[in-house]
């Protein structure tokens, strides 16, 4: 039986606050562990895990991965590395339509928006984050209820050399912007895999960012996303 302690991880959900198992000790266990989730429903899952399931995600935006990430032994918590810290795995879980298909766009990380440009690829948190990738596939279809929701088959992935060349070249030409000062004007349509829209709970939420003057201005902050296209890809080869 797997070990627990107590846990709740406040950025992600108020309602993830019972128990946490012990971070696996090998990606073989990772994936055993993640075998035993196929086909069970996510309330059958906060259940064994001591806790609530919430009417909808409207103001739990991060429930189903908080919850997925206790079941899992995720121990990163809120420290700057990959989900589980001694496998260097990263957990993204896949929201899928009735058709199978990824229904959103898959947030990876915020982005830094005072960049002076010294900060390259291989440094980029970004990369890390994307280095090794825990996938999970969840129902998300708004018509099912939260609690009846099915968890899929999961995989692990790794960029392949053509792919990681995208990511960069979509991260670069991003940070430029970014570094240049044209944050506000960063539009969600730029970028082939990846794209850069705002990361905030509404539109009131600010951060500090540098205008095309060079100054300091008030924007909203801004995260990095994957393209359902290009999830798209992955599942079908996963």
């Amino acid at each position: 039986m797997l070990g627990y302690h107590a846990y709740m991880d406040i950025d992600k959900s108020p309602f993830v606050c019972g128990r946490k198992n012990d971070p696996p000790e090998s990606v073989n266990e990772l994936m055993l562990r993640c075998g035993a989730l196929v086909g069970q429903t996510l309330g059958q899952l906060a259940a064994e895990m001591g806790v609530a399931v919430p009417a909808d995600l409207q103001r739990h935006k991060g429930w189903v991965g908080a919850l997925l990430e206790a079941v899992l032994g995720a121990d990163a918590g809120n420290k700057a590395e990959p989900d589980f810290v001694q496998l260097g795995v990263e957990l993204k879980t896949l929201p899928l339509n009735k058709r199978g298909q990824p229904k959103e766009s898959t947030y990876v990380c915020t982005v830094s928006m005072q960049q002076t440009g010294e900060l390259t690829w291989h440094q980029s948190w970004l990369r890390r984050k994307l280095s090794h990738v825990l996938w999970l596939p969840v129902e998300a279809e708004s018509d099912i209820p939260l609690a009846e929701r099915y968890i899929g088959q999961a995989w692990l992935w790794q960029p392949s050399f053509e792919q990681e060349a995208v990511l960069r070249r979509d991260w670069e030409e991003l940070m430029d912007r970014v570094v240049l000062g044209g944050q506000s004007d960063i539009s969600a349509r730029e970028g082939e895999y990846l794209q850069m829209r705002p990361k905030a709970a509404h539109s009131r939420v600010l951060a500090v960012g540098v205008s095309s003057e060079g100054l300091k201005e008030k924007i909203n902050p801004k995260g990095f996303y994957l393209r359902t296209a290009f999830t798209r890809q992955l599942l079908e080869q996963g």
